[in-house]
């Protein structure tokens, strides 16, 4: 395995995680990466690295080696998940099997990164995955329109058939975030930490209420949301208009 001083790579000031059980090579890394502008922080065991996982503010990107101690890589990514972390992850791994990539990336897992690696490669792999997640979201622009409603986000207001939407801040707030993760699910406690800036345990009743009043005003069936749907067990979803017409034309075929 090259040593990460061996390898070059830009500056960067992303928040990375390294969940790597080895000290050597964990120390190795975080002081590789730490000298290229990264801020680093590095843990040894699986209870440290989802603690970290899921507190704010979030990682721009994780290192997560498969083998921790107290809970493996595969446990630590699907309960982060599950509880609305969506830093990108890169797995990294003594195992090249199929069946065991495929494992990953069912969970949620960017990349795998099979040891011994090159550190160029890593380098590489992790300045690639970043890239993709900056830009990983649609360009909204200022005005975004669905069905009959149309946003204009610079002065924070909706439109209905022409006619101003008595949303709340706070649902307009929500009414932005699922359009700027359109086709994506967005866990209820995903919505905790990005809109209401919450992390932890807490009852999420009060999103759906929130939800569902939002639906009243933008939605032509509330009771039956075409735009935006409820992803049961997890959260929503937001569905622009050319993924709710193909969802339609599905269920007529």
């Amino acid at each position: 395995m090259s040593l990460p001083g061996d390898a070059t790579t830009e500056s960067s000031d992303a928040r990375l995680l390294i969940a790597e059980d080895d000290p050597d090579l964990g120390s190795s890394l975080e002081s590789f990466f730490a000298q290229h502008g990264y801020e680093v922080h590095h843990a040894l065991e699986g209870e440290d690295a989802l603690q970290e996982m899921t507190t704010l503010p979030p990682y721009d990107l994780v290192l997560l080696d498969v083998r921790l101690p107290q809970k493996d890589g595969f446990e630590v990514l699907r309960e982060a998940r599950q509880a609305g972390v969506d830093s990108p992850v890169i797995m990294l791994t003594v195992k090249d099997e199929h069946k065991h990539k495929l494992r990953g990336f069912d969970l949620g897992a960017d990349d795998y990164v099979t040891k011994p690696f090159d550190t160029k490669e890593l380098a590489a792999r992790v300045e690639a995955v970043l890239s993709r997640s900056q830009s990983a979201l649609p360009d909204t622009g200022d005005v975004y329109t669905f069905g009959n409603v149309t946003v204009r986000f610079p002065d924070e207001t909706a439109m209905r058939d022409g006619e101003a939407i008595g949303l709340t801040e706070l649902e307009f707030e929500i009414l932005a975030y699922f359009v700027e993760h359109r086709g994506r699910t967005v866990s209820r406690e995903q919505l905790l930490r990005d809109v209401w800036g919450i992390s932890g345990d807490i009852t999420t009743r009060t999103i759906d209420r929130h939800v569902a009043s939002l639906r009243k005003k933008i939605e032509p069936t509330p009771d039956d949301p075409a735009y935006l749907q409820t992803v049961y067990g997890i959260g929503y979803k937001f569905v622009a208009d050319e993924e709710a017409d193909s969802s339609s034309s599905s269920d007529d075929a």
